[in-house]
């Protein structure tokens, strides 16, 4: 006997996780993280904005 079933099969469905309860100290947890995250995000922009450190580029020898 030959299957009908051609192609990639679907994977079952996942139980929806269940939303956590979170308490005070979590909530600033999170909070705090967001927020460091948020920081960094404007750093590495403000790093993009100005180029290379130094400004010298690529370093060339004596030798010539």
């Amino acid at each position: 006997m030959s299957s009908k079933q051609g192609g990639k099969a679907k994977p079952l469905k996942q139980p929806k996780a269940d939303k956590k309860e979170y308490d005070e100290i979590d909530m600033a947890n999170i909070q705090k993280k967001k927020e460091e995250e948020k920081a960094l995000k404007e750093l590495k922009a403000k790093a993009q904005q100005k180029g290379s450190f130094g400004g010298s580029g690529l370093k060339k020898s004596g030798k010539k």
